[in-house]
């Protein structure tokens, strides 16, 4: 049940407790290695939210591992249990399902229903539990759900005393036990969170377009350092995955820091030797001025120099881009089919900030790309506009993979074609080198310059140059000294220095 994809857990002393595994390496992560054995845990969360899909996890889990798990449902009937399971793929052989709702309960020569409070204790419903788990002897138990409880305490002294009385009787039996709550209490059940080890909150929200976001939070728990914060969750067919909040901070490596060429020489004069390991350029300019060629121009050149790439395409289609570039002299399809570049086309509505830095985290990580790709920063961040705090969540991944000694470039589209150009989005202080990429207009026909406004690593040149797109692929001229006014769109022409598409050659950078 566990995914090898997730990251490490930080090292603590905590981490030499006897810990239980979730059956979600994420969630794992998140909590340092698992759950401490023998143990009572509280896992509340809205219907829908995942309660019964982890619970299920947990109790899979622990039969891959030769443990007996216990499911005692007052809400769900086995056959809806079994029903779950099947939606995911799973079997819930060797698991016991002890249901306090059955036929038996319900017909009406039955003494007792606990479908009504006024004519059952719940003192029996309790012993009812201890005894189902002194005849089985679990090691892990989930009790389903919590809010039938409390309709048959009435009183929440005694419901309290009844989940004290719970919690010492499984602690003796050395059962690691989630208890499921569905928050149906008003204003939240705080007597819960302190009866209990710990506390895991799950939570969705729907926002006004896409799928419902869920996110999973530890409240508290108990003598272990855990990952605080919210982290995303995708419920899928398989069950949950959780996607630890990456903290760049837990994944420095020590690296050789260096300068790799673009593969154009003007353009690595341009940006003072090339593009520097462990650092990340923002290529800003309109729409159609190349920027992703560009872009894919000098992932070819590191592909051919035997390093591995990962491009993250979140506006145009698959097909498009490798039609495009091999028009300009870039074939992908030998890189693609023997793995050294992987191309993901991504729909940025359809993925959470958090699974998308675990999917940059893995490649890096596992797959050991060197270069990476998002383009363009336009569809990831607007088409989230719900998601809290994004733009520090593409900090803190940014900073991972400059700490990892990752080329990372970054496509921003920006408004207009010539004279006023603007971006939604401010993301300069975010970048460590800006390449600035505009329309002009000379000689009566629309052409490209091309230039680097800032970087923190190289010493980068302050000219102006022309750029295009030709025959073999992205092409940078001399310095366009001669004319006046071209980030403006608009130039005045003072002199006679030939341009790219002149018949007359030049001497390129």
């Amino acid at each position: 049940m566990s995914n090898p994809s997730a990251p490490a857990a930080p090292s603590s002393p905590e981490t030499r407790q006897v810990r239980a595994s979730t059956g979600i390496a994420g969630l794992d992560n998140v909590l340092g290695g698992g759950l401490p054995r023998g143990h009572l845990y509280l896992v509340e969360g809205t219907p829908g939210a995942g309660k019964t899909t982890l619970g299920l996890q947990f109790l899979l889990e622990g039969r891959e591992n030769g443990e007996r798990g216990l499911y005692v449902t007052l809400s769900e009937t086995a056959s809806e249990l079994h029903t779950v399971a099947e939606s995911h793929g799973w079997s819930l052989d060797g698991i016991d399902l002890f249901e306090l709702v059955n036929e038996e309960g319900l017909s009406p020569s039955a003494e007792q229903s606990i479908l009504y409070p006024a004519e059952v204790e719940l003192g029996e419903t309790t012993r009812d539990v201890m005894a189902a788990v002194e005849r089985l002897a679990p090691t892990r138990v989930i009790f389903d759900s919590l809010s039938e409880m409390r309709l048959l305490a009435q009183d929440p002294l005694r419901y309290r005393r009844q989940i004290l009385a719970l919690k010492h009787f499984f602690a003796s039996r050395e059962c690691t036990v989630l208890l499921l709550d569905d928050k149906s209490s008003q204003g939240g059940d705080l007597q819960l969170h302190s009866i209990a080890h710990g506390v895991l909150a799950l939570d969705q929200a729907t926002g006004e377009y896409g799928p419902v976001r869920r996110h999973l939070r530890v409240v508290k728990m108990r003598g272990v350092r855990y990952r605080g914060g919210e982290h995303d969750v995708d419920l899928d067919t398989g069950g949950l995955q959780v996607y630890p909040r990456l903290i760049a901070s837990e994944h420095r490596t020590a690296f050789e820091a260096s300068t790799a060429p673009t593969g154009t020489p003007a353009l690595d004069a341009l940006l003072g030797g090339g593009l520097a390991r462990g650092s990340n350029t923002l290529f800003m300019g309109p729409s159609g001025v190349g920027k992703t060629t560009t872009a894919m121009s000098t992932v070819v050149a590191a592909l051919h120099r035997g390093e591995k790439a990962s491009y993250y395409l979140f506006d145009e289609g698959l097909g498009t881009l490798l039609h495009r570039c091999a028009s300009l002299g870039l074939p992908l399809e030998p890189f693609i089919a023997s793995g050294q570049l992987e191309v993901l086309s991504l729909d940025p509505a359809e993925m959470s900030p958090g699974q998308f830095s675990n999917m940059v985290r893995i490649a890096v990580q596992s797959r050991g790309s060197s270069i990476i790709v998002i383009d363009s920063l336009n569809a990831y961040l607007q088409a989230m506009p719900g998601a809290k705090f994004l733009l520090m969540q593409m900090h803190e991944l940014l900073s991972f993979l400059n700490q990892q000694g990752i080329i990372t470039l970054l496509v921003l589209g920006q408004h207009g074609i010539i004279g006023d150009v603007r971006s939604d989005l401010d993301l300069s202080y975010l970048s460590d080198a800006i390449v600035l990429f505009r329309f002009f207009e000379a000689r009566g026909q629309l052409l490209k310059a091309v230039s680097v406004v800032k970087s923190r690593t190289n010493r980068h040149e302050l000219n102006i140059r022309e750029f295009r797109l030709g025959d073999a692929g992205v092409e940078v001229g001399p310095a366009l000294t001669d004319f006046e006014g071209v980030l403006g769109g608009v130039p005045a022409y003072r002199g006679a220095i030939p341009l790219l598409g002149d018949q007359s050659p030049f001497a390129r950078a």
